[in-house]
């Protein structure tokens, strides 16, 4: 193999921590002849690969590339795995695979080529398998990986190690933070800079305006095949959600505002919540999620809350938009007709402390999700203890 792949591997393998893996690493069929993980920019995907990497193989026998090495410029994929097959290679990581142009084609080949060989790629969390030159989706099973649970957080940057808890547990107020009496300052933490694997680092407010800059003038647009200008109508898309607390779709006023048609709303709203900018919340008359009516707008996740709206970020809608991002990853989250959301049968409505009963008294499994609590009871439960379910 090129001197220059094998160096550049080694030297990513070098710098990866392997004290924390992220949730997907257990969940991911590593044995899998090809898949694909994808998720937002700035996750972690990369690193998950190098971790396994690092921790499972034998180097001779393993090859990791990332598509957008200029090595690329003159080389192609395939040329590269025949010559890796050839020497022995058993098993094949492509990183940033979306950055190279022929992918889809170029990766139903080397399947199709070499039998023996394993591969894995990652991508944005826009790739479509199925829209590809080549349909992979019979081939390639998909993992979707979103950012950091509180749980996650609380480990990563705190060294405070907490089980995953099951969706029962959580309401029955069987969650907990062992050894720690005082969780709320931690999570006050986790809902300004605690959702991205790069919270930490001094320039985190530069570095998380970067993954919103490129999603929404690169990413999405490349996607999509739309122009320049189109990237900036979805940025002033997002500054509107930003703003609301949180935010009702009416179409029409929403094309008026950044002067698109009003069914490029839509389309709008679908890649946006592809490259994981916003969440939609449906309601369940589908009995699909996805499918159902959108009444809800929310951004993605906490961080982006914040990022976006600064000083004027609306705590009610902060506390909707992290219980809605928690809970999404195991459980499909529905909007309720007389709560804030309804997963399975049960009914939650979430705010303050000061949070009365009255909108979930008729309902038989209905909760009061409080913020500014330490200890929740009977049907009362902390807003913290959602962040605890993977």
């Amino acid at each position: 193999m090129d001197t220059n792949l094998i160096t550049y591997m080694r030297n990513q393998l070098a710098n990866t921590p392997a004290d924390f893996q992220r949730y997907m690493y257990e969940r991911i069929n590593w044995n899998d002849r090809l898949f694909g993980l994808v998720g937002p920019r700035g996750v972690g995907k990369t690193i998950l690969f190098l971790q396994y990497i690092k921790q499972n193989f034998d180097r001779e026998r393993i090859l990791y590339i990332s598509a957008d090495n200029t090595y690329f410029a003159t080389h192609s994929l395939v040329d590269t795995a025949d010559e890796f097959s050839r020497e022995g290679g058993q098993h094949l990581f492509i990183d940033e695979i979306h950055k190279y142009s022929n992918w889809s084609r170029e990766l139903k080949q080397i399947y199709d080529t070499h039998p023996d060989l394993k591969i894995a790629f990652t991508g944005s969390s826009i790739l479509d398998i199925n829209k590809g030159e080549a349909d992979l989706s019979r081939r390639a099973p998909m993992y979707y990986m979103q950012g950091l649970s509180f749980r996650e957080y609380l480990a990563m940057f705190h060294r405070i190690i907490v089980p995953k808890y099951e969706f029962e547990d959580i309401i029955a107020n069987r969650a907990e933070i062992t050894g720690e009496r005082h969780p709320l300052p931690l999570f006050r933490d986790y809902l300004q800079r605690g959702y991205y694997p790069f919270a930490m680092d001094s320039r985190f407010d530069v570095e998380l305006n970067q993954v919103i800059n490129f999603t929404m003038e690169v990413d999405i647009p490349q996607f999509a095949k739309m122009n320049v200008s189109t990237g900036q109508k979805l940025k002033k898309l997002l500054a509107i959600v930003a703003e609301s607390t949180p935010f009702k779709p009416v179409m029409d006023k929403i094309s008026k505002k950044i002067n698109v048609s009003r069914n490029d709303v839509g389309d709008y709203f679908y890649y946006m919540e592809r490259a994981g900018m916003i969440g939609q919340l449906r309601d369940a008359t589908s009995g699909i999620i996805g499918l159902g009516k959108v009444e809800k707008i929310y951004l993605d996740n906490t961080n982006l809350a914040y990022i976006l709206g600064g000083n004027a970020t609306n705590i009610g809608n902060v506390r909707e938009t992290f219980f809605f991002n928690q809970m999404r990853v195991n459980h499909k989250v529905f909007s309720s007709e007389v709560a804030d959301f309804k997963i399975n049968n049960c009914t939650f409505e979430v705010g303050g402390k000061h949070k009365g009963l009255r909108q979930i008294a008729t309902m038989p499994d209905g909760f009061v999700v409080k913020d500014d609590i330490e200890y929740g009871s009977s049907n009362i439960i902390p807003l913290w203890a959602f962040g605890l379910n993977y």
